[in-house]
């Protein structure tokens, strides 16, 4: 019989065969299919147009879910960064708003952090209201051009009308680069214990810890990176957070994304999980660990401020690598971010793992269930969720199209493998169509899968998000037919509205 696998090597086959016979127009290059409303996502946040990297900013203030984002708003590749700003009631339908921060003398505005001042510390609050306070990294292309090491400080800006206006501080820059080329992305954070602000800040290959009692002032704490980290490339967008394990422990959590050095290539985010006691953080592991193993999550870091009442850590990161993220084959916009997803922290025989899995808030986009039997389905034309149990050591999804794009996730032995080789628009990259390998830890069983299928991506949450896989894809058309081998015999699929109507 026929497996899944099979029935994707003749698909492959068949495009092969039609390449090569100079029928080159199966084969859409990024030239020849541009069309943005169809790679437009659905249910995940994209800028209104242009370009997006990093999510800067998350703050919870006042009912509202703020989300700054690095932005180019004159075109749609990288270029002189902004923070481009949205907020949200709800995690999931989002309203557009001016931009926040603009370049100025000192620099371009890159990836940071923002906070409430709840008692006034800075004193910079004109009010009864605390204000919102922002640390971001400026970046001078005139001093980098000019061959300088001292080309990114830290910056401060602050807002006393909910995030709706923003005013630099005067006495920018409020940390200095010491002489080292990387010094930036700072994510700060209150520390209840020490009764100071602690700032997290990427420096080259490792994070350094400052402490300040107005957010204006800092003094240098100590520094971290372990021999055994991911040092594939410059460390990036650190965060730093206290959290509870389901066993009930608290620990601590430092995300450090890393460009390249990823498991799939590219960029990734690495975590450690430890003790911090306000000046330095201390790691309990002593392995890699990877917070997604796809090629498309990175510069994830957590909102801050978020009540008590709820209690959730809270993430969002790009969706994207930057192997390829300004060659994907849009033009009016660039980039989304992943779906919202809240951290949790489990304590499996020692070990300490992460997981991610998607807000419940996302549940408001369901239009309705349908109960699907079989292991054949059609799908429908947008996005939608997919929860599925595995039963076999081994299976397989495969998502195609009429126009043969096929997309395969499967389990092999101990390895998981995302094949995206076949997908539609893959030639914009050399290193979009590589296989993802993801080789599992000993005793790693899939009991469950949910899938997030968007019009230009995949989100794969498994065993509710001890493990998380997430890629770009780019079908020519919609993927409307999935076939199952070693899933329950029965699927709940719910089709999503947009978040935009």
């Amino acid at each position: 019989m026929k497996t899944l696998f099979h029935q994707y090597l003749a698909i492959c086959f068949l495009l092969c065969t039609v390449a090569c016979t100079g029928n080159r127009s199966a084969l859409p290059t990024a030239d020849t299919d541009t069309s943005d409303k169809k790679y437009r996502p659905l249910f995940h946040f994209t800028p209104p147009a242009n370009w997006m990297n990093d999510p800067n900013g998350m703050v919870f203030y006042n009912g509202e879910y703020h989300l700054f984002y690095q932005y180019h708003p004159y075109g749609n590749t990288w270029g002189p960064m902004h923070w481009g700003h949205a907020t949200s009631t709800n995690l999931v339908q989002w309203t557009h708003l001016p931009v926040a921060l603009k370049p100025d003398s000192l620099g371009y505005i890159f990836s940071g952090s923002a906070v409430v001042d709840w008692h006034n510390s800075s004193k910079l609050g004109n009010g009864n209201q605390p204000p919102l306070v922002a640390l971001f990294t400026y970046h001078s292309m005139e001093a980098e051009k000019a061959g300088k090491v001292r080309f990114q400080h830290q910056g401060l800006a602050f807002s006393n009308d909910s995030g709706r206006t923003w005013e630099k501080y005067k006495g920018n820059p409020v940390l200095n680069n010491p002489g080292i080329k990387d010094f930036r992305d700072p994510k700060v954070i209150w520390h209840e214990a020490s009764k100071r602000w602690v700032m997290v800040l990427a420096v080259k290959d490792k994070v350094a810890f400052y402490t300040s009692e107005n957010l204006k002032e800092w003094t240098f704490s100590s520094d971290f990176n372990p021999e055994w980290a991911a040092y594939g490339g410059v460390w990036e967008c650190p965060d730093l957070f206290a959290i509870k394990t389901q066993e009930g422990h608290e620990k601590w959590v430092l995300l450090v994304s890393v460009n390249p050095g990823a498991p799939q290539g590219g960029s990734g985010t690495q975590y450690f999980v430890g003790h911090f006691n306000g000046k330095r953080f201390v790691s309990e592991t002593s392995s890699v660990k990877w917070l997604d193993y796809g090629t498309d999550n990175y510069a994830g870091v957590t909102w801050s401020d978020i009540p008590s009442t709820d209690g959730r850590r809270l993430f969002i990161g790009w969706m994207s690598n930057w192997q390829y993220a300004q060659q994907v084959p849009t033009t009016t916009w660039r980039s989304a971010m992943t779906l919202p997803r809240e951290l949790q922290l489990f304590e499996h025989h020692k070990d300490l793992t992460l997981y991610a899995k998607p807000v419940r808030e996302l549940a408001m986009l369901r239009k309705t269930r349908l109960d699907l039997k079989g292991n054949q389905f059609e799908l429908p034309i947008d996005g939608m969720e997919i929860a599925l149990q595995a039963q076999n050591n081994a299976f397989e999804l495969l998502f195609s199209n009429e126009k043969q794009d096929a997309v395969l996730f499967y389990k092999k032995a101990d390895t998981l493998i995302f094949d995206r080789s076949k997908s539609g628009i893959i030639a914009f990259n050399d290193s979009f169509p590589k296989l993802q390998r993801t080789v599992l830890p000993n005793g790693f069983s899939v009991k469950n899968l949910k899938v997030f299928l968007d019009r230009s991506s995949m989100e794969i949450f498994i065993n509710d998000g001890e493990m998380v896989l997430t890629a770009l894809i780019f079908p020519r058309s919609p993927l409307t037919l999935l076939q199952t081998k070693g899933v329950a015999d029965s699927i709940a699929l719910y089709p999503y509205s947009s978040i935009w109507e």
